[in-house]
């Protein structure tokens, strides 16, 4: 199989975690007969010191005419960078954002696993950590209150900011199906998470869902309010399969997944449409801090390359390849700074790539 990849290696450590997926994706060409055509592009602060914008209308057509998209990571210090003295639609995130608006990207998947081997990153008690957790967080992502009406007034003297926060029920209806076809795959076991006691929004969204769950007589639905999912994520973990939810909860709850899976730096994730293109990239940002240094873990990305090859090809068996070789690097004692312990061999970002590609 031939497949065109636009890459999107972004800010920070993003060139080199890239680079990474990369050498392991040819590795798996190798391998397996496939061809790997990769076109990379700019977007994010790249962009904007290249050509004055975080995102061209010449990536967004290289990006739609891709069987799919990696992306490292935008954005920098948002005490430091110059970026963010630029008006809010012309910073760097305002192209990511762009972009799954344009590609229609409207299903974020997160998933969230805790490997054995990094029990002891994770900073939760060894009665919680020994149950273990394998969770998929559905986020909802071109709708809600980041996509909704903004604007700050002076009203009376005094300042005042608005944020509109907006579902129909299309929207909703989308993503649930979504959902509920990932949990006929998994354990059979969604939870919805909305904030349907206080706004009207949550309350059309669990309206939908049941709607929707008529559908799907197998999977076992219940609901849950985002404050006490916030909470069950660090007191039992081990009950969430899989997790539906908004754009804004869902943003906040997979970064503290991400937290007690140990790393974020360990969690990849995929933004789909409603055919099989997707834009995948790690769940963790850009690292300027640690940019160029060779410290930066690649296994986000990889794992990003690994759902690619599954949701857009249907090459389940290439990227459990991926999968197996990293749980294998675990297991053989190897370790990026992030989630390196005492007795680990603690190697670069560089290394990690090689010894992936090693073992597919």
């Amino acid at each position: 199989m031939k497949i065109n990849i636009t890459c999107i290696p972004g800010d920070g450590i993003g060139p080199e975690i890239v680079n990474e997926a990369k050498k392991v994706l040819n590795k798996v060409a190798t391998v397996y007969g496939h061809e790997m055509v990769f076109t990379d592009v700019l977007m994010g602060g790249a962009s904007i010191d290249a050509v004055g914008v975080p995102l061209t209308e010449e990536t967004i057509q290289i990006a739609r005419q891709a069987d799919a998209v990696l992306m490292g990571s935008i954005g920098g210090d948002a005490a430091t960078s110059p970026w963010y003295q630029l008006e809010p639609n012309l910073r760097p995130e305002a192209g990511l954002l762009r972009l799954r608006k344009e590609l229609n990207l409207f299903a974020n998947l997160r998933p969230a696993v805790l490997y054995e081997e990094l029990k002891d990153a994770c900073p939760l008690r060894a009665d919680i950590t020994d149950l273990g957790f394998d969770m998929i967080i559905v986020r909802e992502l071109t709708g809600g209150l980041y996509f909704g009406e903004r604007q700050t007034v002076v009203e009376d003297g005094i300042r005042k900011a608005i944020d509109t926060l907006v579902y129909d029920e299309n929207e909703i209806r989308r993503i649930a199906i979504k959902a509920f076809d990932i949990a006929m795959k998994r354990k059979k076991s969604l939870i919805s998470v909305d904030k349907a006691n206080v706004l009207d929004s949550s309350r059309l969204w669990r309206t939908v869902v049941l709607e929707v769950a008529k559908d799907y007589p197998d999977v076992t639905l219940s609901h849950m309010l985002v404050d006490n999912c916030a909470m069950q994520l660090v007191r039992n973990p081990a009950q969430f399969d899989v997790v539906l939810t908004e754009n804004m909860f869902g943003d906040i709850l997979s970064d503290e997944a991400s937290m007690i899976a140990g790393s974020i730096g360990m969690l990849p994730s995929a933004s789909l449409n409603d055919t099989k293109f997707g834009l995948y990239e790690p769940s963790h940002g850009s690292a300027p801090d640690i940019a160029g240094l060779d410290l930066a873990n690649p296994m986000a990305t990889i794992l990003s390359a690994a759902m690619m090859l599954k949701y857009s090809f249907d090459l389940d068996k290439e990227g459990a390849a991926i999968e197996d070789a990293i749980k294998q690097i675990l297991s053989d004692g190897y370790r990026t700074n992030d989630i390196y312990s005492l007795g680990c061999k603690k190697v670069g970002c560089k290394e990690i790539g090689n010894l992936i590609a090693e073992r597919i």
